[in-house]
This record gives structure tokens, sequence and C-alpha cells, in this order.
């Protein structure tokens, strides 16, 4: 995969392609000069992510000795000098954070990350999104991934609640909008049925922020009347999430597959299977698959839906990664053609060049930080 340039830049107003808002975002909105890298000591609960906070491939090793809460307690008491007084559990907030990109990040979303006493992210977050975090958050890692959860849900939960009901304000930060695979809703409802205040602030779905980065409409008058989010995650409990996307193939339907990745190729199969009782696609259909869509890791593969398990296969493609299938994939201007295989990296091509004025500089922070009290 080729560099990605990064320019030096302290504050963006006007004029910022792409590329250079997303190593200057950071700096500008977290009020550091240019160049300077933020140290954050984030707690982490899997020995799969170096004590340096950046990440690595091996998702595979599990910390068998993760902190309890109480141990994580002890911890938050140390770094603030005794845990907040209040009569009552602090508020939780449940705070999408986009497809990865920091442009796409709400006000909300900002000033609650200047203000949490508590930091809860996974892997979906991206680095630069968590370099806006204030510097005096306590900040824990409870990733989880395919095949690999470092914590059940249900330790996920629990940790929510306890750090809640000790008074802190809690930010649960998820990639993309709480509510929309995300599990916002469980969580909501645990929190709600022992007294604790929730919040929710919605983000981007990768959808529709990747959709627009790439000129897909995920609907057109004449191309695709409706669209169907669904998820391609093997489910524990047995049920077979391919016979539910099989069952709702429409070749006017956009079809939007989250977390689809590892079933791609049962997927695509049995959508192009020659069903006399049910509904098929053709395996000419446009569809697209994009790896951390809006963000320099990513890598997004055109090809017809035929084509494109194996050639996501040999552009080597990993998690998280959505799969867009439907005539509107022809309206991108990466578009490659009928029946042909393209892969781009770092695919964004500025419809615009321009981000709005003062969305990136330091008044707008501090509007964000007043903004709501």
């Amino acid at each position: 995969m080729p560099q990605h340039r990064r320019r030096e830049c302290v504050k963006i107003h006007c004029v910022a392609p792409k590329q250079l808002c997303r190593s200057a975002c950071k700096r500008t909105l977290s009020g550091e000069p240019s160049g300077a890298k933020p140290v954050r000591n984030r707690t982490r609960l899997a020995a799969s992510c170096r004590n340096d906070g950046s990440r690595h491939d091996d998702d595979n090793r599990v910390e068998e000795n993760a902190p309890s809460l109480p141990e994580l307690l002890e911890l938050l008491k140390q770094k603030r000098n005794g845990l907040p007084s209040s009569s009552g559990p602090g508020a939780v907030h449940l705070v999408g954070t986009g497809p990865g990109d920091p442009g796409l990040l709400t006000m909300r979303a900002v000033q609650l990350m200047q203000r949490a006493d508590v930091v809860m992210y996974d892997r979906l977050v991206s680095d630069d999104i968590l370099d806006l975090i204030s510097p005096n958050a306590f900040m824990v890692y409870v990733g989880k991934r395919s095949g690999y959860h470092h914590q059940t849900q249900d330790q996920i939960n629990d940790l929510i609640a306890g750090f809640a009901k000790c008074g802190s304000t809690v930010l649960r930060l998820k990639g993309g909008d709480p509510n929309m695979f995300g599990r916002g809703g469980e969580e909501m409802e645990y929190l709600r049925e022992r007294g604790i205040k929730v919040h929710i602030v919605p983000g981007i779905t990768a959808a529709a922020g990747i959709g627009a980065e790439l000129g897909i409409p995920l609907t057109c008058r004449g191309y695709a009347n409706s669209a169907t989010f669904l998820t391609g995650h093997l489910r524990a409990d047995g049920e077979d999430p391919l016979a539910e996307i099989s069952a709702r193939a429409d070749e006017r339907t956009t079809m939007i597959i989250y977390m689809g990745l590892a079933t791609l190729p049962a997927l695509v199969a049995k959508l192009c299977e020659q069903n006399p009782s049910g509904p098929s696609l053709p395996a000419s259909l446009p569809a697209v698959a994009v790896m951390r869509g809006t963000t320099p890791e990513e890598r997004c593969v055109f090809a017809p839906l035929g084509k494109l398990p194996a050639a996501v296969l040999e552009a080597g493609l990993k998690s998280p990664t959505l799969v867009i299938i439907g005539h509107v994939v022809s309206l991108s201007h990466l578009y490659p053609g009928h029946d042909q295989v393209a892969v781009y990296d770092d695919s964004y091509s500025p419809q615009g060049d321009v981000l709005p004025a003062g969305v990136l500089n330091d008044e707008a922070l501090e509007a964000a930080a007043k903004w709501g009290g």
C-alpha cells in the first residue's frame, strides 16, 4: 500500500483537501501544535494492543488476567485523585464516531470527548478520532473482533454501569452509528433498567459515509427505489444470516452488508444461485467492498457480484469491510465499467476540495465545548 502524504498545518479554515484534513484535523481540534503527537495512557483489556496505544494485526491473543472492575475503579481513582463525588450515578453517552474520518464527527461528539471522565472504545474507532479525546480522560479498550471477543457484551455492560455508578460521566464510543448494528439498544436497555441515565449521540453510519465518499447514492430513481441494511455476521444463536439476506434479494434494492467479509463467498453464491422458489441476483450486478472507508487505510474493490469474492481475496481486504450491491454502484466516478474489476487505495477524490469555513479551527472547538452547557 502506498505511503500517504501528510502536510503540516496548524489550522484549517477553507481550502482543505481530504488527505490534508485527515492529518491536520486531529491536531487542530485537540489544540496541539503542528506535528505534536499526544501521549495517551490507555487502559487496555486485551494483550493484543500494545501499551503505546497503537494497533497491530495479532488480535488473536486474549489477556488472561484482564483487570476487574474494582481494579479499574482503583486505577481511575489514582488518575483523578479520588473518584467523582456524586449523589447518584453519572450519565452514560453512547456516541457514534462515524466511519473513521474525524471530519465527519458531530460537534456534540467532540464536546463529549473533551469532557468525559471515562471513555470506552473499540477497534472500529480510528486512531485519528482517539487523538481528539481529552488527555485527562480515563480510556478503556473493550474491543471485539469476529471470533475473538476480548470481553463479552455482558462484561462490557457491567463495566459501563460500574463506572457510571461511581459518579463518572462515561462515554461509550462506537464506530458508525450506535443503533446501526452497534448494540446501542442493548446497552441502553441494560443501563436504564439499573437507573442510569443514557444519552445517544448519532453518528454517520458506514453505508452513508462510504457511499457519499465513493459517489454511490444508496437510492436513486431508475436504479434503486429502496435500500436494505443487513449484517453478514454469523450469530452464536444458530440463526443463518445468509438465508435472511438471500430472501431479500431484489435487483431494484440496494443491498448494504455490514460485517460480511468472512461469509462473502457463501453469501454471493447464495445470492446468485438460480432458485425457482426464491429471488436471485445476476452475477453481473455491480458491487463494491470497502475496507476502513474514509480513513487513510481505505481500500476498495469494485467488481461484478459474481467476481467480488475472488477480487476481495486477491486484494487482501480485512475487517471491517462494508459491501454494497446494486445498480447504484455503477454511478460511482470510480466504477471501472461493466464486468471489470478495479482496486483502489485511499480512493477519495475531493468533490469540491473544501470543507466549510471554520469547521476545524480552534473557535469551533471552543464553541463545541460550551454548547449544551
